[in-house]
């Protein structure tokens, strides 16, 4: 059996490589990285590096299973594949929060698709929202025989570099969107005043679409921040974070936090909200959720001035390495078994990466 993936904002440069780090082109990468001969669904037959862009009408639905990413699109991409009465075989990988599903729509599209085709989630509290909505905008029937596993994304470790401490703390906006679920404007209230307690830097890499925004140009007057695109390549977006001293965390809702992840394990200091999508990757102990914008202020002015004793701290709450806390429940080599795992049982065999092989007997 071999996998098609479907991300319809998936984009591929001049000389054949996926482009782009926000989270979907960098799971797109993942799914091709697991699956080597996999192809990749797109406007037209191309040869890429690595992998095939198909359309989606050349599927051989005999030997192929689709993962999509674009779950609500799920029947839409049934009924093409199904004509001339092929029997598609169609998985959803649900990689974002559901709650941006607002529209009754939406909603009742996201149960229907997920109640039909089985369903991968990026974490245990996105796979319980998938079954609630499930639940609630389907019939029985179809709802009692919905298949819905789930993973933890997990990082890819080996990208980790050492760090380099700067000499005026840096801190993170950890988002590379300004989105109203972000809460870009609480994050810029508690910088504003942690600057004016003491020395940092403030640094924001956003995507093209958002430089321009009210919240980034609002941070850009600041000579203490510095706003600008995306780094050029992932090495380079390694290397920024090993000189991160700390982030804050705004967001309302988080389906895993792949960008909190990463930041950590690169030694960055997180400053989380106290919600539930925030203990759901992080010891029981945290020391560093706070519940109002003063107890931010407090805990980031801290993580810039008692760095090695907040990360200290972090050690403690992991009861010894707070590091290889995370790096235990945060490998991405757990997501490449599961996502294999579940291709196999609901479809059959399927062709995988000597990488993957490896890690899967160790």
């Amino acid at each position: 059996m071999k996998v098609a993936v479907r991300y319809g904002d998936a984009r591929v440069d001049p000389e054949g490589h996926v482009t782009g780090h926000d989270a979907g082109a960098t799971l797109v990468r993942r799914l091709l990285r697991v699956f080597p001969d996999a192809l990749l669904i797109g406007p037209g037959p191309r040869t890429c590096d690595g992998f095939d862009m198909i359309p989606l009408e050349f599927v051989d639905t005999e030997d192929t299973v689709v993962i999509t990413m674009d779950v609500l699109d799920s029947l839409a991409v049934w009924q093409t594949l199904h004509a001339g009465g092929r029997e598609p075989r169609i998985m959803n990988f649900v990689w974002w929060n559901t709650s941006q599903c607002t529209h009754l729509v939406e909603r009742a599209a996201l149960g229907l698709s997920c109640a039909l085709f089985p369903t991968f989630a990026n974490s245990a509290r996105t796979a319980t929202e998938i079954r609630e909505i499930v639940e609630q905008w389907t019939i029985p029937p179809l709802a009692g025989k919905a298949e819905i596993a789930w993973v933890n994304l997990g990082i890819r470790l080996e990208h980790v570099q050492p760090r380099s401490e700067p000499a005026v703390p840096v801190v993170l906006y950890p988002a590379i969107y300004v989105s109203e679920r972000k809460q870009p404007r609480l994050f810029l209230d508690v910088v504003e005043r942690v600057a004016r307690r003491t020395p940092l830097r403030v640094e924001a890499r956003l995507h093209e679409s958002h430089l321009i925004s009210e919240e980034a140009m609002r941070l850009s007057r600041h000579d203490w921040s510095w706003v600008g695109p995306l780094t050029a390549s992932r090495e380079d977006y390694w290397h920024a974070l090993a000189r991160t001293t700390a982030f804050l965390a705004t967001a309302t809702e988080e389906s895993y936090g792949l960008e909190y992840v990463e930041a950590m394990v690169a030694g960055a200091i997180g400053i989380f909200p106290d919600a539930a999508w925030a203990r759901a990757i992080l010891p029981t102990a945290y020391p560093f959720l706070y519940r109002t914008a003063k107890e931010a202020e407090d805990m980031l002015v801290r993580a810039v001035t008692e760095t090695r004793a907040c990360r200290d701290e972090l050690d403690r709450c992991a009861h010894g390495s707070f590091d290889g806390w995370l790096r235990e429940r945060h490998d991405d080599d757990t997501f490449e078994n599961a996502v294999v795992d579940r291709v196999t049982a609901w479809f059959g065999p399927v062709t995988v990466s000597d990488e993957v092989r490896a890690a899967a007997r160790r």
